[in-house]
């Protein structure tokens, strides 16, 4: 299928991709995604009317439109999460171009996305979590990277960080108080908590690392200086789990999700999980409630067996 956009189509895309990137912080991952699926969409539109797609022909979208449109995500063979997100892309990318061109984007903000499970969130067991901790710096024939990804997966459990949260503090940052500005997705700004055990821990990686602490320099370093890739602390948690015998699911992005749900069943509130999470909407962090009761339910289970 030969994909026509016209040129003012393109340009209200890019335009948009653009808008998101500067005025919204949304990551280059994100946007990449964006382009393509909407891209996905304009394509369907030229072979389903077989004609280019410009910007009258994308206001005049219909109902009818939007259900062959899905049809064809169907028919493509990918699930209905995936084609719920590339629904969602064309949503975000509709609401924009029908304010900037002052037409009605109903029909394609009324489009239905298909149902699907949610993932939830798998977390570690507490002993678990600290376990991952006092072995990760196992994995290191050198102390002091050693200390590094130490540091770094006790600010993911002892903080609730995401791993580019992170790799993102810089001299600046330290030496750390008991809170942490933290600057998130599209740049949402939020103030977390950190416990000694987390200061100790960055503390003990700064004290042996060869490299100087420079307040515009990242505080945590690769080897050779520049800044600490997260696969490498990808790969230490993932040799981590196969000497501990945990599952694969047992990731850095896991440690934060057990932080939330070990607050959770400490009696932690769900909007101050929410804020110090830095989710934008709390039905994400209510995923965690989910989460703890499948724990309760499994330890009720085990402490009360059904009769035979």
């Amino acid at each position: 299928m030969t994909l026509i956009i016209t040129p003012a189509a393109r340009d209200a895309l890019e335009t948009w991709l653009e808008q998101a990137r500067a005025l919204k912080g949304t990551s280059e991952n994100t946007i990449t995604a964006y382009r393509a699926d909407v891209v996905e969409f304009i394509a369907f539109l030229t072979a389903h009317h077989a004609e280019p797609q410009g910007l009258s022909p994308l206001a005049q979208v219909t109902t009818p439109d939007m259900r062959a449109f899905m049809a064809h995500l169907r028919g493509t063979g990918i699930g209905p999460r995936s084609a719920a997100r590339k629904l969602s892309a064309v949503k975000t990318f509709y609401r924009w171009l029908a304010e900037r061109e002052g037409f009605e984007p109903t029909a394609v903000l009324l489009a239905r996305a298909p149902k699907f499970q949610k993932k939830l969130p798998r977390p570690l067991e507490i002993k678990d979590a600290r376990a991952m901790i006092d072995t990760v710096p196992l994995q290191s024939q050198k102390t002091w990277v050693g200390a590094r990804d130490a540091a770094v997966v006790t600010l993911l459990y002892g903080c609730g960080l995401r791993i580019s949260e992170a790799l993102g503090l810089t001299g600046r940052d330290w030496p750390m108080g008991d809170s942490l500005r933290i600057v998130g997705k599209g740049n949402k700004e939020r103030i977390v908590p950190v416990l000694p055990v987390a200061r100790r821990a960055v503390a003990a990686y700064l004290e042996i690392a060869p490299w100087a602490l420079e307040p515009d320099k990242p505080l945590f370093r690769g080897v050779k200086g520049g800044a600490l890739n997260p696969r490498i602390v990808q790969k230490a948690t993932e040799r981590t789990r196969m000497q501990l015998g945990l599952p694969a699911t047992a990731t850095p992005h896991a440690m934060r999700h057990s932080f939330a749900t070990h607050l959770l069943s400490a009696g932690g509130d769900l909007r101050e999980i929410q804020e110090l999470l830095g989710h934008a909407s709390l039905s994400t962090t209510q995923a965690y409630t989910a989460v703890d009761q499948v724990h309760l339910m499994k330890v009720y289970e085990a402490t009360h067996p059904k009769a035979g």
